[in-house]
């Protein structure tokens, strides 16, 4: 662990992986150090910000360097379930790549219990992952310039829904009506950090 100031209300604590990203992070959700505002975890990173009235960046390292991350220990929230047509535009490519048709990457995607690791990209991005997916797809060569918002994608080991119309260059397997992310509602991001999701196939394919 790599630990650098980030202005002079917050640390960034840097990692070689997402794995060591989510041990510490269910330490600290378990057991916040006093004087922490907000945890804020990203694939390599977690960035700690700090009320300086209660604690300083020193004393904080000091307690994050003693902590015991929890390896293999996910911060589980609610459970989402994401209604999915799987008609994407990537749908076949994405399982060729997978080496099965797809059917078989629709069953093997619904199958999963998702968490949402961290968030990023656009506002209202999750980007999920779970412990049964072993696949790495690989993003597309050349980037959309458009993605429509509700589009559901894998890329990585991640799987993720596009809050809003965007460009992107994941593989996109299908598409959601559920409003992901909302300004009108409380919060606003449906898919926060620990949230569990389930993508449940509604069919109406062609």
């Amino acid at each position: 662990m790599r630990v650098l100031p980030s202005g002079t209300t917050a640390l960034l604590l840097e990692f070689d992986n997402l794995d060591q990203v989510l041990a510490l992070y269910a330490a600290l959700t378990e057991d916040r150090p006093d004087g922490v505002v907000d945890v804020v975890p990203a694939a390599r990173t977690v960035l700690l910000v700090i009320d300086p009235a209660v604690t300083s960046l020193v004393a904080l390292e000091t307690t994050v360097r003693r902590m015991s991350p929890r390896p293999g220990v996910r911060r589980t929230g609610e459970l989402v379930e994401v209604p999915v047509t799987y008609d994407g535009q990537d749908l076949s490519a994405a399982a060729e790549l997978l080496g099965c048709d797809g059917e078989e990457l629709v069953r093997r995607h619904t199958a999963q219990e998702w968490t949402v690791a961290f968030c990023g990209f656009a506002p209202g991005f999750g980007y999920l992952t779970s412990p049964d997916w072993p696949y790495e797809v690989p993003r597309r060569s050349t980037p959309r310039t458009r993605v429509p918002p509700g589009s559901v994608a894998l890329a990585g080991e991640f799987s993720g829904v596009y809050p809003r119309e965007s460009p992107g260059g994941w593989q996109l397997i299908g598409r959601t009506s559920m409003a992901v992310f909302d300004l009108s509602r409380e919060p606003a991001a449906l898919l926060r950090p620990g949230t569990r999701v389930r993508f449940v196939d509604v069919g109406l394919r062609p």
